[in-house]
């Protein structure tokens, strides 16, 4: 059974950080890219960072770019979003997604959210101004 599992959201003062986790279980970590993705109240789901540790890949929506590290830890089977910087729009319900690399989506410079295939349960981050 596929699990993805998220931890470490919370609330924090604009300004600072907060680090993400996400569990995989229940596939071959390396076959899948991983991302973050986010939503809003009243917006759409998007993406923020996907990667994949056997393409080298990386991707970032450019709202995050320069305060947002994504990393991942293939002994462990965990991917995690390091924020810094946070802003009051950074506001959301962050879940944790996977699709197969070999869709190669992301080496076009995409990470999609129709194109995930399996999503974690997702975990609130809340900034404060």
């Amino acid at each position: 059974e596929v699990q993805l599992v998220e931890s470490g959201g919370g609330l924090v003062q604009a300004g600072r950080s907060l680090r993400l986790s996400c569990a995989a279980s229940g596939f071959t970590f390396d076959d899948y890219v991983i991302g973050w993705f986010r939503q809003a109240p009243g917006k759409d789901r998007e993406g923020v960072s996907c990667i994949s540790s056997s393409q080298g890949r990386t991707y970032y929506a450019e709202s995050v770019k320069g305060r947002f590290t994504i990393s991942s830890d293939n002994a462990k089977n965990t991917v995690d979003l390091q924020m810094n910087s946070l802003k009051p729009e950074d506001t959301a319900v962050y879940y944790c997604a996977a699709h197969a690399a070999s869709r190669n989506i992301l080496a076009l410079g995409y990470c999609p959210v129709g194109y995930q295939e399996y999503w974690g349960q997702g975990t609130q981050v809340t900034v404060s101004s």
